[in-house]
C-alpha cells in the first residue's frame, strides 16, 4: 500500500513542475501567473536567487543547531533584521509558522500582564492550533475542536464603540489583522485602529498585530501598522519573511522579556541556521530592491486597473486592499471564477465567502498586471 497525502485543501487539478519569479509551470509546460503564491509565502518570487544562494551556502555549514548554542548566521540575521523594525523591539523569537507565532504571542501576553482575558474580532483568522483557533472567528475552522481556550472574547471588526466597551483592565491581549486575509480582505479603518491603540494603552492590555500576511512589504510599507501611525506591543510576522522558507517571527520590547523568564517557551526547529539564513537574505532583498515601494506602486496599478475594468459589472461588489494584497468581492461564490482564471493561466485564491484574493509577488510587471486584469474581466464578464 502506498500512503495517500491527507488533503485539507481542495485539489486544484494541476501538477506544478517548477516555479521561478512570478510564474509556475505544470507538467505539460503550461505557464501560470502566480497570484496565489502559496497563500502569500512567495511574495519575493519563487526561487529568488539571493535567498537560494544563502540557503545553499548555509546547507554546506550546518542545518540543525539548537538556540542553546551560538551561531554566526543567527547574529548576522539579527543585525540585518534590526534595520526593518522600530527600536521599540529589542528581541525577536523565530518559529516555524504563523500559528505557532500567534500561540506564543497569546501566551506571552498572559504571562507579561498576569491577566487571562484575550480579545479578537469578527472575520479574523490567526491559524489552526488550539490557541490560534481560539482567536479565529469562522466557526467552520473551530467546529469539532472545542473546547478551545477559555476567557477569550470576540468583538466586532471596525466597531469603535465596541472597543470602548469590550476592552477593560482585565484583558491581557488584543489580537488583530489590519487587513483580514482569510476573512475577505477586510481593511481596518483608521478610526478603529486609533481607538484600539488608545484603549489598549489606557487599560494596560497588550496590542498584538498579526502581520503574517500583510507584513514584510506586501501592503506597500515594510509593515502595514506604519500606515496607521501606531506601534503594536507585540508584532507577529511570517510567510514572506523567509523568502519561501518556513519561518515566522515574534517581536517583543525588552521590558516584556524580563517578565517571561527562562523556559517560558521553546521550539525544536525555531531559529535553526537555515531559517536564519533565509530571513537574513530576505531582508537584504527587501532593502536592496525597495520591495515595499515596488509593491506600493504595482499595487496601485493593479487596484486602479481592476476598479476601472470591473466597475460596470453587477457581479462585482467591491475592489479593495493595500499594495499587492487585493480582494475582488463578488455577489456569487467564487469557485467557478477561480477555475476559469486557472484555465486561462492565472492562479488566485478565495477569501471569505465571496472574495477572489490576489497575492502576487512584487516582481509582477505592467504586462502581468494588464494580463491579470483582462483575464479577471473575461471570467467575470459572463455574470453581467
Amino acid at each position: 500500500m502506498v500512503l495517500k497525502y491527507l488533503r485539507f485543501y481542495e485539489d486544484r487539478g494541476i501538477w506544478i513542475e517548477r516555479a521561478e519569479g512570478q510564474y509556475v509551470w505544470d507538467l505539460a509546460g503550461n505557464r501560470y501567473l502566480d497570484m496565489h503564491t502559496g497563500h502569500g509565502v512567495a511574495f519575493l518570487g519563487h526561487k529568488h536567487p539571493h535567498v537560494v544562494e544563502a540557503l545553499i551556502e548555509q546547507l554546506g555549514k550546518a542545518m540543525a543547531v539548537s538556540t542553546s548554542f551560538n551561531t554566526r548566521i543567527r547574529e548576522e540575521m539579527l543585525s540585518v533584521l534590526s534595520k526593518v523594525v522600530p527600536s521599540t523591539y529589542e528581541y525577536v523569537y523565530l518559529l516555524n509558522s504563523g500559528s505557532e507565532a500567534v500561540d506564543f504571542a497569546l501566551t506571552a501576553s498572559r504571562r507579561i500582564t498576569g491577566r487571562k482575558k484575550l480579545v479578537y474580532f469578527t472575520g479574523s483568522f490567526h491559524g489552526r492550533t488550539v490557541g490560534s483557533l481560539s482567536v479565529t472567528s469562522n466557526p467552520k475552522y473551530r467546529k469539532g475542536a472545542e473546547p478551545l481556550l477559555s476567557d477569550v472574547y470576540q468583538l466586532r471588526f471596525n466597531d469603535v464603540e465596541g472597543v470602548e466597551r469590550g476592552i477593560t483592565d482585565e484583558v491581557a491581549g488584543v489580537i488583530i489583522e489590519l487587513i483580514q486575509g482569510e476573512g475577505g480582505v477586510n481593511v481596518a479603518s483608521r478610526d478603529f485602529i486609533k481607538a484600539l491603540r488608545e484603549r489598549t494603552e489606557a487599560t494596560g492590555a497588550l496590542l498584538i498585530v498579526d502581520e503574517v500576511q500583510t507584513g514584510f512589504g506586501r501592503t506597500g510599507s515594510v509593515w502595514l501598522f506604519e500606515q496607521y501611525g501606531i506601534v503594536p506591543d507585540i508584532l507577529v510576522a511570517g510567510k514572506a519573511i523567509g523568502g519561501g522558507f518556513p519561518v515566522s517571527v515574534v517581536f517583543l520590547p525588552g521590558d516584556f522579556v524580563a517578565k517571561l523568564g527562562t523556559g517560558a517557551h521553546g521550539s525544536t526547529y525555531g531559529g535553526n541556521p537555515l531559517a536564519c539564513a533565509s530571513v537574513k537574505a530576505s531582508v537584504e532583498v527587501l532593502l536592496e530592491e525597495s520591495v515595499h515601494l515596488q509593491a506600493r506602486e504595482k499595487g496601485k496599478w493593479l487596484l486602479e486597473e481592476l476598479r476601472s475594468t470591473l466597475k460596470d459589472l453587477k457581479v462585482v461588489r467591491d475592489v479593495r486592499g493595500h499594495g499587492l494584497m487585493i480582494g475582488v468581492e463578488l455577489r456569487v461564490e467564487p469557485t467557478s471564477v477561480l477555475k476559469c482564471l486557472q484555465e486561462r493561466g492565472l492562479l488566485a485564491l478565495k477569501a471569505g465567502i465571496t472574495v477572489v484574493r490576489l497575492l502576487p509577488p512584487y516582481l509582477v510587471t505592467r504586462e502581468d498586471v494588464n494580463y491579470a486584469v483582462a483575464t479577471i474581466g473575461k471570467c467575470l464578464g459572463g455574470y453581467g
